[in-house]
């Protein structure tokens, strides 16, 4: 399973960035979506590289993000996106990984785990 946050916000994003995030359901600032890594989805999330971290985490870390911050709409389903606090400690979000925490984020779990 592969975690995606959203880290930059809505100000000064092209249109067609701004739709894609739209359609992988990252509407909102410090968003999380939980995806398969499938073509389609991976090419979605190559294209954002510079406004949102991913990684894959592991079963335990996708309960915790369940149990800690899922919601359920009115009829009793999972809602598909999950809204965490920005990490604790800070991090520097105008830098990619491993210097910052956009791109390719070998330690989803750790952030994660901050962000909870």
């Amino acid at each position: 399973m592969i975690a995606a946050i959203r880290i930059k916000g809505q100000v000064g994003i092209r249109r067609n960035i701004e739709e894609t995030l739209f359609r992988i359901r990252l509407r909102r600032k410090y968003a999380c979506v939980v995806l398969e890594p499938t073509k389609e989805n991976m090419g979605m999330i190559k294209k954002l590289r510079n406004f949102i971290s991913y990684g894959e985490i592991t079963k335990e870390t996708y309960e915790e993000l369940v149990k800690k911050r899922g919601k359920k709409d009115s009829e009793g389903k999972l809602k598909p996106f999950f809204r965490l606090h920005p990490p604790r400690g800070g991090a520097d979000t105008k830098l990619h990984y491993p210097k910052g925490i956009l791109g390719e984020n070998k330690e989803m779990d750790k952030l994660v785990g901050r962000m909870l």
